[in-house]
């Protein structure tokens, strides 16, 4: 059984999509398991059913406000380059309601529901494949996998909504007494949930560089300082799982073929530029023809 598994990594979910059509439609692999978190839950639908010029053309053409109901975030322009700081208004504005984020993403919940059609979820639970989505049960303290296969069509859209909501800067999803968030914040990378599936090989997606090649600079305000946290704590996950991941495939004598970004695409992958997805998804295409022109063969764990 063949899987593609996609990391989490918000608006560089861009790149893997250019990663994902090159191994669809010149490499014409076809995968058995799909399995995504965050921005990788977004993309497994449509990869499954090889729409990937639709997908192109809906992550290409997304900006802050098709994802964001409240924009925690003001972009402004210093010098010519685009500086992140925080909405003032936007977050009191929450405040004042109650909120329990600092943004809402309402925007991104119309935004799957419109374009993972009803259609094409039907068509899925009829096909051989299983399609994943990883979300953290914050109230059980567990990483929980959706399969398409056991939920409703309003259901699995929620749950994609889910896996993608990147607390607190988005929407907590509430459902039978559980608050949900981001299945980043659990398993970042899910190799191993693949390989229990019944894996053989994967390809796996994932939306960071190898090597770190950055320092951060100092945090300026509140927001800055959670930014900077969270990725820390993000990047030590990303890195245990990719470890237990290839544990489990020497283990299974499984063959991983994996693909990071050849470089830092972004420093917040919250901020969506549509202008640079879609320089990262052709980015994406070429590094995965580079790839396969230079090694052929899989990386392969054996015992």
């Amino acid at each position: 059984m063949k899987a593609l598994v996609i990391s989490g990594g918000g608006s560089k979910g861009a790149f893997a999509g250019g990663v994902a059509e090159y191994l669809i439609c010149e490499q014409h692999k076809k995968y058995d398991i799909y399995i995504g978190t965050s921005t990788g839950s977004l993309l497994i639908s449509h990869l499954a059913l090889g729409k990937t010029q639709e997908l192109k053309a809906l992550y290409t053409g997304v900006n802050q406000k098709t994802i964001f109901s409240n924009d925690p975030f003001r972009i402004k322009k210093v010098h010519g380059e685009k500086v992140v700081t925080i909405n003032h208004f936007h977050v009191l504005w929450n405040f004042i309601r109650k909120r329990k984020t600092f943004g809402e993403s309402y925007n991104l919940r119309k935004l799957i529901r419109n374009n993972i059609r009803e259609s094409y979820f039907k068509q899925l639970q009829d096909s051989d494949m299983d399609l994943v989505v990883t979300v953290s049960n914050l109230t059980l303290n567990e990483i929980e996998y959706k399969s398409i296969n056991d939920w409703s069509y309003v259901e699995f859209c929620d749950w994609i909504w889910a896996s993608c909501n990147y607390v607190p800067f988005m929407s907590l999803y509430e459902k039978d007494n559980c608050q949900y968030a981001d299945g980043g914040f659990g398993c970042l990378v899910p190799i191993r949930e693949a390989i229990r599936r019944g894996a053989t090989e994967v390809d796996v997606i994932i939306l960071d560089t190898e090597v770190t090649h950055y320092n951060r600079l100092p945090v300026k305000n509140p927001f800055s300082l959670i930014s900077h946290i969270f990725d820390f704590t993000l990047e030590h996950v990303e890195k245990h799982n990719v470890t237990i991941g290839k544990l489990a495939a020497k283990n299974k004598g499984v063959s991983l073929n994996m693909f990071y970004t050849p470089s830092v695409l972004t420093t917040n992958s919250l901020i969506f530029d549509q202008k640079k997805m879609t320089a990262w998804w052709q980015e994406g295409f070429e590094y995965a023809a580079k790839k396969f022109h230079e090694q052929t063969d899989p990386v392969r764990f054996d015992n």
